[in-house]
């Protein structure tokens, strides 16, 4: 851990950490609460860390959370991840709070931030099936009627929205001079009529969603924030989001890394512990220093958040999402490699460790698109 953190944070750390070894800290635990790993969420978990107060952590105080820093909610999701506890809603939550706590009415803020802090999940929606890492090119449609609005079209890759209490919808409502004009955000109850959730089979399990709006009726007051202007409400968000990815991650490769350590050390081979062996020595070392590199990195974005608010930092935010998804997935595969078949077995947590950062790379902006961004801040 950071010696930069409060005599607090140090001790939020370490809570997180026991609960998460009390409450999942078996593989039997685990897959008790995710029936055999089929599932990322257990919402009984997730009320429990709601009535410690530990999800409202970034939540202001006026609806019920801790008004806490943007280095006390990376905390949080980096010592959850590393506990591998369940709660796959808590990211997606999170991100989308952030923008209802900027743009949203008085009583959407009241709704969904007093919900984050009670343990209810959101959700967020842009990706389309021909609107992916170009989110501009959505064509969901809303149109304006008496009274409300309606909406017709496809999402897609939509974490949690089986379990989501709401949706924060992207959808387009005009045309304007380019295609990142005249997109809104709405605010949309996951159980509303024409609306179809439908999940996507993937390596991870139950995760995503395919969105069907078919005459999906919503009020005029779902509008988040100013219609039209949902772009560049996005944008402001770009922060928190790749921010949260980046401390998951951190979390998930220090604990790839802890378990490799513990394989090697008890695996012996020749006479020998496997890790004794300067191949496997030195892969360690490198892994140890690149997962410091992105600890550092990480806290280090987060501080310049709290420093500055309502300052956006695409290259730093991007180079965060960028590095430590790249980390974890490197100490994951590296890990598997040293275990060798014991780490192709799902007797062992490192296959799951190998799916979840495989992934992680591609949502949240890709690693592509993150490059790219990064390139752009130097005038390229």
């Amino acid at each position: 851990m950071s010696t930069d953190f409060t005599q607090e944070q140090l001790a939020f750390a370490q809570a997180v950490a026991a609960f998460g070894s009390k409450e999942a800290g078996t593989r039997e635990q685990r897959d008790a609460l995710t029936e055999n790993g089929t599932h990322t969420h257990n919402q009984a978990l997730y009320e429990k860390m709601a009535a410690l107060g530990w999800l409202g952590v970034t939540v202001p105080e006026e609806f019920g959370g801790a008004d806490g820093s943007t280095v006390d909610m990376c905390i949080l999701l980096e010592q959850s991840a590393k506990a591998m506890a369940p709660i796959g809603g808590i990211g997606p939550t999170l991100i989308t709070g952030a923008a209802y706590s900027k743009f949203g009415s008085p009583a959407q803020k009241e709704s969904v931030l007093g919900g984050i802090v009670a343990g209810r999940s959101y959700s967020i929606s842009m990706s389309e099936p021909e609107a992916g890492s170009d989110v501009g090119n959505l064509s969901c449609r809303a149109e304006k009627t008496d009274g409300g609005w309606v909406i017709n079209g496809q999402k897609t890759w939509c974490s949690n929205a089986h379990f989501a209490d709401r949706i924060l919808l992207v959808a387009r409502t005009g045309r304007g001079g380019g295609k990142h004009e005249g997109l809104t955000m709405f605010d949309v109850p996951a159980d509303v009529d024409g609306l179809s959730i439908v999940g996507i089979g993937t390596m991870g399990g139950k995760e995503v969603n395919d969105l069907y709006f078919t005459d999906c009726v919503l009020p005029e007051d779902s509008v988040i924030g100013v219609e039209g202007q949902g772009w560049s409400q996005l944008m402001t968000g770009l922060n928190i989001e790749r921010l949260i990815l980046a401390a998951m991650m951190l979390g998930t490769a220090q604990r790839a890394f802890d378990d490799t350590l513990e394989f090697i050390t008890q695996r012996k081979q020749f006479g020998r512990p496997v890790g004794t062996f300067q191949a496997l020595r030195h892969r360690i070392a490198d892994l140890a220093t690149e997962i410091e590199c992105g600890r550092l990195l990480v806290y280090h974005v987060a501080r310049l958040v709290d420093e500055n608010p309502t300052t956006l930092f695409p290259r730093e935010a991007s180079m965060a999402k960028l590095k430590l998804t790249e980390t974890a997935k490197k100490v994951a595969l590296e890990g598997m490699q040293m275990m060798g078949g014991y780490g192709y077995a799902t007797e062992f947590d490192m296959e799951k460790h190998v799916r979840t950062t495989l992934v992680s790379s591609i949502y949240g902006g890709t690693n592509e698109i993150q490059r790219d961004i990064i390139g752009k801040t130097y005038g390229l």
